[in-house]
């Protein structure tokens, strides 16, 4: 009998993905976790084994290679690691004006944010249906619920990212697994810096703490909830993009993420 559950997290050593990995840990999981720098994954399970006692797999690859999650796959399934809990957390933005923007950059962005965690979805999903049992955990963001002048492209991948974990969610309903998106609100971490956006009114108007974030994302997972919105500026866009015209939205989430 296994005795404990695995979850396997993306985008691992930073931010979000950091305190995600404190909190499955502090619940008993034993983890797998992936970035693309193996001495810091090494350092980050050091840390976890010590403090939770969990055990934890390492796998240092970069999810723009479009290869990566079917190497991960394999190298899991070779060493007879089930997967609990897969949490699509990697993800980066890449701000300014969308014609002025590299391409490659902009694929790259779209390979990490939305093929990679598609894929993941993809390779570790019926084996959860044929178990029928397990979560798949996908950390969107309040960009989901508008479009995005100067951040086009991140806003529209975390919109597909909402919409998927939303089919699936129907999708699995009554076969004993469970599919959430969490959106919050802008977040203190290196995204801001890495995207150009740290002069933005969005990043200034106040930012959640990553730990907060994987708070709420482990809690709806536990209440099986399908979307949770976190923070509440987050809340309150949700609530009024349903009642703005898309127009406005699109004007007002540009004056957000314009930088000044």
């Amino acid at each position: 009998m296994k005795l404990h559950k695995t979850a396997l997290i993306t985008g691992a050593t930073g931010g979000i993905g950091e305190e995600l990995c404190r909190e499955f840990a502090r619940n008993g999981y034993d983890l797998v976790i992936t970035a693309r720098g193996k001495e810091a994954l090494e350092r980050q399970a050091l840390r976890l084994r010590r403090t939770y006692g969990v055990a934890v797999v390492i796998f240092a690859g970069d999810l723009a290679d479009k290869d990566t999650p079917l190497r991960l796959f394999g190298q899991l399934g070779e060493v007879g690691v089930v997967v609990d809990v897969l949490v699509n957390n990697a993800g980066y933005g890449v701000g300014g004006y969308f014609a002025g923007s590299s391409l490659r950059s902009l694929e790259d962005m779209l390979q990490v944010n939305v093929l990679a965690a598609t894929r993941f979805c993809r390779l570790f999903l019926p084996e959860m249906l044929r178990r029928r049992d397990g979560h798949i955990l996908n950390i969107a963001s309040v960009g989901a619920y508008v479009p995005g002048p100067m951040n086009a492209v991140y806003c529209a991948g975390k919109a597909y990212l909402l919409h998927l974990s939303e089919a699936l969610a129907q999708e699995c309903r009554g076969k004993g697994v469970k599919v959430s998106a969490v959106c919050p609100w802008a977040v203190g971490t290196g995204f801001a810096d890495r995207a150009d956006m740290e002069s933005t009114l969005l990043f200034n108007l106040g930012v959640l703490q990553a730990k907060e974030v994987a708070r709420a994302a482990y809690c709806a997972m536990e209440r099986g909830q399908t979307v949770c919105t976190v923070g509440p500026a987050a809340k309150l866009t949700a609530a009024a993009v349903r009642l703005a015209p898309r127009g406005l939205s699109a004007r007002v989430s540009g004056i957000l993420q314009k930088p000044r």
